[in-house]
This record gives structure tokens, sequence and C-alpha cells, in this order.
């Protein structure tokens, strides 16, 4: 089998038309159509219903039946392209959200590659959806997100959660250790969607401010962007370790709390099984890691710089 024939009818099936396909692989669709049409040639039996003015693709009982293994096959080839790389050493492609690439794995990559254990690490920036995606294609080992979707070849565990706080510059608009949402100006917040939950939590509480007038959706950004000291944004325990590395900050406790930010593992139920090594020694470290990642702030007082 062509593996591109095999992941354009894999992109089919997650597509469910022919039409979203070529958009998705920048194909034209007689090309699409071209190598469905030879894939079906070279298993002998139809892997899709053809039937006129239909907008979705249905899978027949066979191409039902096909889908996991053109998955396995998929991962396999992959697995042997892996092989052909290989330099001695144990490759792992991990994928994360930027704020905990950022805020919390960051250190931890940095503690993982001093212990010389033969591993290289491919490291991937994506939103939590993609990561999904990602992972159910074998493009990624290993994923950290902040959504629990279910997909019916991955796995989710949650493995860490993280208090969020209210952050200001050195000189607070709001200079207390315990704050209400009453209490602060929604005309100078920078905001960020840090899960659903938050964003819930964030509509109840501040019911009048239909847009803020900064959102942003990078932690660097964030940084980078924060020039007035009257403005302030939520975060959690994490980002606002990382921010105070580099500026002052006078962090609060809300005493209407946004609910904790939880973060999940996610792995492939079908692992690549030249990786399976490389996956089990990095969740062995970042299990030890976790275990003393917690540095909550210091509230009611300027710090950091």
């Amino acid at each position: 089998m062509n593996l591109n024939d095999v992941e354009t009818f894999l992109t089919i099936v997650s597509t469910k038309s022919i039409t979203k396909t070529s958009e998705v692989l920048y194909l034209a669709q007689p090309t699409v159509s071209h190598r469905l049409k030879s894939l079906e040639k070279e298993l002998g039996f139809e892997l899709i219903i053809r039937n006129k003015g239909h907008k979705t693709i249905e899978l027949t009982p066979k191409g039902n039946e096909f889908v996991p293994v053109a998955e396995r096959w998929t991962s396999l080839w992959k697995e042997t392209l892996a092989l052909k790389q290989n330099r001695g050493s144990m490759l792992l492609s991990v994928g994360c959200t930027d704020s905990m690439n950022v805020s919390l794995m960051a250190p931890f990559y940095r503690q993982l590659l001093k212990k010389d254990a033969g591993l290289d690490l491919i490291i991937q920036t994506r939103s939590s959806p993609e990561l999904y995606g990602m992972l159910d294609s074998h493009d990624i080992d290993i994923g950290f997100v902040y959504y629990h979707l279910h997909y019916k070849n991955i796995l989710t565990e949650k493995i860490y959660e993280e208090k969020l706080y209210l952050v200001q510059s050195e000189k607070p608009a709001v200079k207390k250790a315990y704050v209400s949402t009453s209490e602060l100006n929604p005309d100078k917040e920078i905001f960020l969607k840090w899960d659903d939950g938050y964003q819930l939590w964030h509509d109840r509480w501040f019911p009048n401010s239909t847009r803020s007038r900064i959102s942003v959706d990078t932690v660097t950004l964030l940084n980078r962007i924060w020039t007035d000291p009257g403005d302030w944004f939520i975060a959690p325990e994490s980002v606002v370790a990382e921010l105070s590395k580099h500026r002052r900050l006078y962090v609060s406790e809300l005493k209407n709390a946004p609910p904790d930010r939880v973060c999940y593992k996610i792995r492939h139920r079908y692992p690549n099984l030249i990786t399976e090594k490389a996956v089990l020694f990095f969740e062995t470290c970042l299990t030890e890691f976790l275990k003393s990642a917690h540095r909550p702030p210091e509230t009611g007082k300027v710090f950091g710089g």
C-alpha cells in the first residue's frame, strides 16, 4: 500500500468529505479521488458508498473494518521511518500547549536533558484540540492538554492542577492580598482563556464585559504586551512563577476564585513500539518533577524581577 493513499483515506474518514479532505491536504479533488480509487483497487473492495447528492461520505462495512487496520499500518510505517533516522539514542515527540511548555515544562525539559540518558526530544506547541488530532495520527508520542476530549484511541489521565491568581504590576490599582472581582476595572484586563472552566467563570463574574480590551493567546505575548502598570490579568501559578523571573509583580488571591486549571496527559491506546521505552522514561521523570513543581506565589506584596 502507498502511504499517501492510506493517509488520504484516513483524512476522508475524519472529515467525512472529499472536498474538505482536499482542503486539509492541499490537494485537488481529482487527486483525492484518484488516491481513494487506487487504494480500493489494491485492496479489492470499495471503502466508501458513492451516492450522488450526499454531502457527507459514508463508509462501506469493509471500509469501517479497514479503518483500524489503516491506522495501525500508518503507525508501523512511521516507526519504520524512525528506525532509519535512529542515531542510537531514543527519540520522543512531545506535544504541549503554549503556557504549559513555557511555564511548567521548560524547566523539566532542561532537567531531563541533563540526565544524559540518550534521549532526543522533538517539542511541539499546539492548542489542546490540535494535540488530540496529532496524537491520534501518531505525529506525537505523548501530549499534555487542558481539555478532556473523547477519542476512541486516546487515553486521558489527570496529572496536575494549579490555582489561578490575580496579577498586577508593582504599582497595583487594588493593593490587597484578597481581592473580589467587583473591585477590578474590566477595561484594564488582559484576557487569556486558560480553559473552558475558566471562560465560564469569567463570563459569570464579568457579565457586563462583552469583550476584553486586550486578548492574547500566549504567555510570551502577554509578557511583551503588558506595559501599562494599571493593567491586570488572572493566571495560573506556573505562569506567575515564570513571569516573576522577568518583572516585579503584585499577586493577590481572588475571593470568588476561578476553578483550578487541570492538566491532562494523553497517550495513544496503540503506542509506537519504537518509542515505548522513551515514553516510559519521560513519564517516570515527569512524575518525580511534578512532586515539587508547585510554587505558590507570595501574595499581598511585591516580589520577583
